[in-house]
């Protein structure tokens, strides 16, 4: 457990000492697998699957603020669907305009939600985020991961429906575009999956403001289990047909990746807890005080040779013996 407590210490240390650098660093990555996920999956805007298209986008996205991100790959999306069919296109324009109103109006800070979320989705370990953005939001951060699980279903029906698309005729244009819109708002499945999200988030946002002993690890588990059952649940009332198997190892995986998060932002010795009184004119204060677990990376120290009196010990030691 040592171990393991200085490589975190490295790391916050590591960090600190090259933020700058390390979070231009994360934002390209992230950019970069962003704008590749969604090539990959709706790439049919040749000039912007272009790989030095893409490594641009992601490095502009690099060094302008975090929102700028969610920016660029709307506009992929956007360019994407231009290509693909234009009241497709009309209609994830008007849906994510809506979206960003919420966004930019209640919680612009939480870029990562947006962004993490699809991809989470595409790596198969959805259910992390709300448990995740319930230990580090706020409630409010249900609006971010709602606009995440509605451009991963955005993008799941544009690729399953893409032949429907190409084959519309330009008569049936207003049908085409009221189809899209009726069809995403109506999607059972992402309104369950919103639903059992935002249960989820606010079960551990409240769980792990409260006052007991491991409140961050109860409501990891207790996000974990909300979430399975909210999903089985919404299969139930929705006829999802999700995958009961899928749900509980997706859920044991969102609560072993919500412990990694734990052990880096709220890590605390429990068995050193105080219960500290005191009082003013006005009050009387009861403070509940947990330290955090730390320990100091142990410091090399390089001890250094001087040739000159390594050679006079060594006489030393020759007239000695």
């Amino acid at each position: 457990m040592t171990s393991l407590l200085e490589f975190k210490e490295y790391i916050k240390n590591f960090y600190m000492k090259y933020e700058t650098y390390l979070t231009y660093g994360w934002k390209f990555v992230l950019s970069l697998v962003a704008l590749l996920a969604i090539n990959s999956r709706i790439g049919y805007q040749s000039s912007l699957t272009s790989f030095p298209i893409v490594l641009m986008a992601a490095l502009l996205c690099s060094i302008m603020p975090k929102n700028f991100m969610v920016f660029m790959s709307a506009l992929f999306i956007i360019g994407h669907l231009y290509e693909l069919s234009l009241p497709c296109m009309l209609a994830v324009v008007i849906l994510f305009l809506i979206m960003f109103l919420l966004y930019f109006r209640f919680s612009p800070k939480d870029t990562l939600a947006v962004m993490l979320t699809p991809l989470c989705f595409f790596f198969h370990v959805p259910y992390v985020i709300p448990i995740a953005m319930g230990l580090m939001g706020t409630p409010v951060s249900i609006i971010s991961v709602t606009c995440g699980v509605v451009v991963t279903y955005v993008i799941r029906y544009v690729a399953e429906n893409a032949t429907a698309f190409t084959t519309a005729d330009a008569e049936e244009t207003t049908i085409a575009f009221q189809s899209v819109l009726s069809e995403l708002m109506a999607n059972k499945a992402m309104l369950a999956v919103i639903i059992a999200f935002a249960v989820t988030l606010s079960v551990v946002y409240v769980i792990r403001r409260l006052s007991i002993d491991h409140a961050w690890s109860i409501a990891i588990i207790a996000g974990a289990l909300c979430d399975a059952i909210c999903m089985l649940v919404g299969d139930l009332i929705f006829n999802t047909q999700i995958s009961i198997i899928s749900v509980i190892i997706g859920a044991v995986v969102a609560g072993l990746l919500a412990k990694c998060i734990e052990f880096f932002a709220f890590d605390l010795d429990y068995s050193r807890t105080e219960n500290v009184q005191f009082e003013d004119d006005e009050y009387y204060y009861y403070v509940k005080a947990v330290p955090k677990v730390t320990v100091s990376t142990p410091e090399k120290k390089v001890k250094k040779i001087n040739r000159s009196r390594a050679q006079q010990s060594h006489k030393r030691e020759n007239a000695d013996r």
